[in-house]
């Protein structure tokens, strides 16, 4: 069994990585372990600084997560900034900004980040692309998903349950394009 500890203080996003990484004999727990948060444009720039981070202090079997909500007609914002945009305004105060907006376009993207033994890295990023909706629905999953509703879906991810949303979210998508170069990596260095 391969054993990786995931930083993140979110539980929405440990259960995920679990739910989806069990069941491929890849057991994830919760690290221990800090990351600066850099300003940044990409979200793959914020995991790739945090990567030489972890370098440098000789962590290893370590993963990263930095997902973004990208809103066409707000110029991409929150994006990188998702996470603080959503302590500070909530699904409220987008939906407050959006209020006479008409382009209701936008996607999630997850950039995963991960620092095996050895040192080797992997990347990789994924996204799903879908519109805000016009309320507040559903009570579960976390963040943004209350008002955002994947292409092909009239339900929020809010409305979707772990076994339906992890196929199509950004994180599920990640998380399997993860597992797939995983699998490669570790056999590779056995």
């Amino acid at each position: 069994m391969i054993s990786l500890s995931l930083m993140t203080s979110n539980p929405g996003k440990l259960r995920e990585f679990r739910h989806e990484l069990s069941s491929l004999g890849i057991e994830v727990t919760k690290s221990s372990e800090d990351c600066e948060e850099i300003q940044a444009e990409t979200l793959e720039e914020v995991v790739r600084y945090c990567l030489k981070d972890l370098k440098r202090r000789k962590i290893r079997d370590v993963m990263i997560d930095d997902s973004g909500l990208f809103i066409d007609s707000l110029g991409g914002f929150p994006g990188v900034y998702s996470s603080y945009a959503f302590k500070t305004l909530g699904c409220k105060g987008i939906l407050k900004l959006m209020d006479r907006l008409d382009d209701r376009k936008a996607h999630f993207s997850c950039c995963i980040g991960c620092l095996l033994r050895g040192g080797k890295e992997i990347i990789v990023t994924e996204g799903v692309k879908g519109r805000i909706s016009a309320e507040e629905r559903g009570s579960q999953g976390f963040g943004f998903d209350p008002i955002f509703v994947p292409d092909g879906e009239s339900r929020t991810f809010a409305e979707i349950g772990i076994e339906e949303k992890n196929p199509i979210s950004h994180r599920g998508r990640a998380i399997r394009a993860f597992a797939i170069t995983l699998t490669g990596k570790v056999e590779r260095t056995k």
